[in-house]
């Protein structure tokens, strides 16, 4: 029903939180009669404990019911407030790189409502598995104290938040017809596209499909850093693919993966932790692609690459790394690998100057598509999987 990646923040030392509570609403798109969650401290080295675990419907809200707050979006309904249990227990410590499910959890789902996940962190725990996702259905919130079962958070103490941490997936016992589209990739993907597509699968009463996303800022196809003195970027795919294909109930991946290799290489006089002998050939590239469709397949799922987006006035860019980018984009959309292919690519570029973005599909920084571009790219998407996934 819903899930996310797990990486890591930084490589700085590890930040620490105690006494907290974190609150996510998370969007239904289909009904169910139970529910079960997964905790993870993939990333972590330290055992983390989380106490106090709670599931409920969210109230829908208006300006009455947090006057001036902004944090409209944490709001329960009490009265459907429902313990997350694991093996009987309310409180679950969980070991360094690994990661705990909970007990099968009764609970009404209907279908397109929200719920709300909150979880309190008691002691000092390491927020080191976590991830950044932003779009429509993101974000999330944060309070000090123990407020898991209250209906609001106190304003004075809480503040908004687009980190996930720990909570990495949510199972629905519901239809057999109901499965899961996994969209595999970076910030691209961490980003808005994949709440659109769910939004707009929505639109159709008989959807049966829903959205899970395992995408991570920064992260490579084929490099990791694993030093103090650079940002982390998250983990690499070898490192992250084998633990994300563990989706309930997937039948299909879109894989949108391989910018972050292009761009970030700029030279050791620049940054030594960026040589540009990591830039990776076209080959190399594919070769890596190739290994995640494999992977794929052997999970069982039918596969669907994605073509990178314009690049254009980044600041990195340079017409080898546009070469590059091509390339690479032609053997995605020509590759009999692949079950076929999401055209992201010509769906956001111009048309007379397809180097760039459409104009209003650029963020501004020339590398993330806007939220416009956002919603083409889950059209795009939306208008190849209509027929196969939604009936």
């Amino acid at each position: 029903m819903w899930g996310n990646a797990v990486s890591r923040p930084d490589h700085l030392p590890a930040e620490y939180a105690k006494d907290i509570t974190l609150r996510y609403p998370v969007f239904a798109p289909f009904a169910g009669t139970a529910l079960r969650f997964r905790f993870d401290n993939y990333c972590g080295s330290e055992p983390i404990t989380i106490a106090d675990v709670y599931v409920s419907h969210k109230v829908k809200e208006t300006i009455e019911d947090t006057p001036g707050t902004g944090f409209r979006g944490t709001l329960c309904d009490a009265s459907t407030i429902v313990p997350i249990t694991f093996c009987g227990k309310t409180n679950i410590t969980i070991a360094p790189g690994k990661n705990i499910l909970s007990d099968e959890i009764p609970f009404t789902v209907v279908a397109k409502e929200m719920l709300t996940i909150s979880f309190y962190l008691p002691e000092f725990t390491q927020m080191n598995s976590c991830v950044f996702t932003s779009g429509p259905l993101s974000g999330g919130f944060f309070s000090k104290g123990n407020h898991s079962a209250d209906r609001i958070f106190p304003v004075e103490t809480a503040r908004s938040t687009n980190w996930i941490y720990f909570l990495s997936d949510i199972d629905i016992l519901t239809q057999p017809e109901n499965h899961a589209v996994i969209c595999f990739g970076d910030s691209i993907t961490a980003q808005s596209w994949p709440d659109y597509l769910t939004l707009f699968l929505a639109e159709n009463e008989n959807n049966h499909i829903s959205v899970i996303r395992k995408a991570v800022c920064g992260t490579r196809i084929l490099r990791q850093y694993d030093c103090v003195n650079y940002d982390s970027y998250g983990l690499m795919g070898k490192n992250r693919m084998p633990h994300e294909l563990n989706v309930t109930g997937a039948t299909d991946i879109i894989l949108q993966h391989g910018i972050n290799d292009i761009i970030h290489p700029v030279g050791y006089k620049i940054n030594q932790f960026r040589p540009m002998s990591d830039l990776p050939t076209a080959s190399e590239l594919e070769d890596g692609f190739a290994w995640y469709i494999n992977q794929s397949r052997n999970a069982g799922l039918r596969v669907y690459g994605g073509t990178l987006v314009p690049i254009w006035n980044w600041r990195t860019y340079a017409p080898f790394r546009e070469d590059l980018k091509n390339d690479f984009n032609d053997w995605i959309r020509n590759t009999d690998l692949l079950d076929d292919c999401m055209d992201f690519d010509l769906a956001v570029r111009d048309d007379e100057n397809p180097v760039a973005f459409k104009k209003g599909y650029d963020s501004g920084d020339h590398l993330h598509p806007s939220e416009e571009a956002y919603q083409a790219m889950a059209r795009c998407v939306q208008s190849k999987l209509n027929c196969r996934l939604v009936t």
